[in-house]
């Protein structure tokens, strides 16, 4: 009897131990194939493909890439109209002639290709869940410059200026109306703010949306392959991001006709976007104390050469790789042999990244107060007494060739 008792004893504790090591394995192993917990535990940056689609083609096509150990975000936006050589159908076209909504793999390998990086997560919206989704979350916050007053037999369009929060139907409307003097850059920036919009308001609703009837919902408006719980994590990470100190940037190119069609051809082949990725995403993952990691440094460009233009092609290429370039024009002479970066950051190694981008090694220091005045200060200096000027000056000089300094 006393046997038995303990062999019963044994397999009770053994049965204990299995469950215990079983839980043990299965959460691991839940953690380890769910991407995100994966994605956040391989200290990498997560890009996630956003897709809002008009009557079945994407209205606008944006890709965040976000570092969850710096919390810092960029994103950039890519127009329907790029013009590639799409390997699936042989021919050169629009980028999002590939796209199927129900099979947008073929489109999402497109970008992959394009910006030289691996897609996480992708989420597609049509304008119409959109609709949905933003009554889900009560609102988007917009600033509209101007009043907008569209009527038509449908559906009249009509915003009024200054900050507007908008409904459903009305930030539908707010995406796809389109006006023939408003011009495709003011259409491309509205709708980039109204992303940014939706995204802020999504951190700041991220707890509301938890609820399980709410989230529910919410996951019945998306067309995406991640779970409900993949998702909430995902939109966690995204709750951390500062919208009002992140920027989109726009795929840039030239425009061509071919048959029959307007294209946008990214600048050098494709090249110039990857390296503007690359310097994004390391600038994401650089540990940098203080506000210095989400500043915006300012250029001047300075043509110092006899060719027209070459100051704004080169506002165009910096633009690109997140400057505010705040003034172009001719310098003092137009006969500089060499190209020459002015520094009066103070910080060596942010205009040495200037640098890089187009391999120039002449960089010089200067002071953002006039030698004449630094003399004669004493104590603290308020900087509000003295002109401003940027964070760098660009000379170019006769060894630039638009893209790079020869012999930088």
């Amino acid at each position: 009897m006393r046997k038995s008792k303990v062999d019963a004893s044994a397999f009770l504790l053994a049965a204990i131990v299995l469950l215990l090591a079983g839980g043990i394995v299965f959460t691991v192993f839940t953690l380890r194939s769910d991407p995100i917990e994966e994605a956040l535990s391989g200290d990498r940056v997560i890009n996630t493909l956003f897709v809002i689609e008009h009557q079945r083609k994407p209205l606008c096509t944006y890709v965040l890439m976000y570092y969850p150990e710096t919390r810092r975000a960029a994103i950039f936006d890519i127009p329907g109209e790029l013009g590639l050589i799409i390997q699936q159908i042989n021919r050169v076209d629009r980028i999002d002639t590939v796209y199927i909504p129900e099979k947008a793999g073929a489109y999402e390998n497109e970008i992959e290709e394009l910006l030289g990086i691996d897609i996480n997560f992708s989420i597609i919206v049509s304008t119409g869940d959109l609709g949905g989704m933003v009554d889900l979350i009560e609102g988007v916050e917009i600033f509209i410059p101007s009043p907008v007053e569209i009527y038509d037999k449908e559906d009249s369009i009509l915003f009024p200026s200054g900050v507007t929060r908008l409904d459903g139907d009305k930030a539908r409307l707010y995406m796809i109306y389109e006006l023939p003097e408003e011009g495709r850059d003011m259409v491309v920036f509205r709708r980039q703010r109204f992303f940014l919009g939706l995204l802020k308001r999504l951190g700041e609703m991220n707890g509301a949306l938890k609820n399980p009837a709410a989230s529910q919902i919410c996951q019945s408006l998306l067309s995406t392959a991640m779970n409900q719980r993949t998702r909430l994590r995902l939109f966690d990470e995204f709750a951390s991001i500062d919208t009002d100190r992140t920027n989109i940037q726009s795929v840039g190119g030239n425009v061509r006709e071919v048959s029959g069609q307007t294209l946008l051809f990214p600048y050098y082949d494709g090249s110039l976007i990857k390296e503007i990725v690359r310097q994004s995403l390391g600038g994401l993952t650089r540990q940098i104390d203080g506000a210095l990691g989400e500043r915006v440094f300012t250029v001047e460009i300075l043509n110092g050469t006899a060719v027209n233009g070459l100051a704004g092609r080169t506002a165009e290429l910096l633009r690109g790789f997140g400057y505010d370039v705040i003034s172009i024009g001719n310098a003092d002479r137009s006969d500089y042999e060499k190209t020459e970066i002015i520094d009066r950051s103070g910080y060596d190694e942010v205009v040495r990244t200037l640098g890089d981008i187009i391999r120039c090694g002449n960089i010089r220091s200067e002071s953002p107060i006039p030698d004449n005045l630094a003399d004669n200060l004493e104590g603290e200096v308020d900087m509000r007494n003295f002109e401003y000027r940027s964070d760098f000056t660009l000379i170019i000089g006769r060894d630039f060739n638009g893209r790079y300094v020869s012999g930088g």
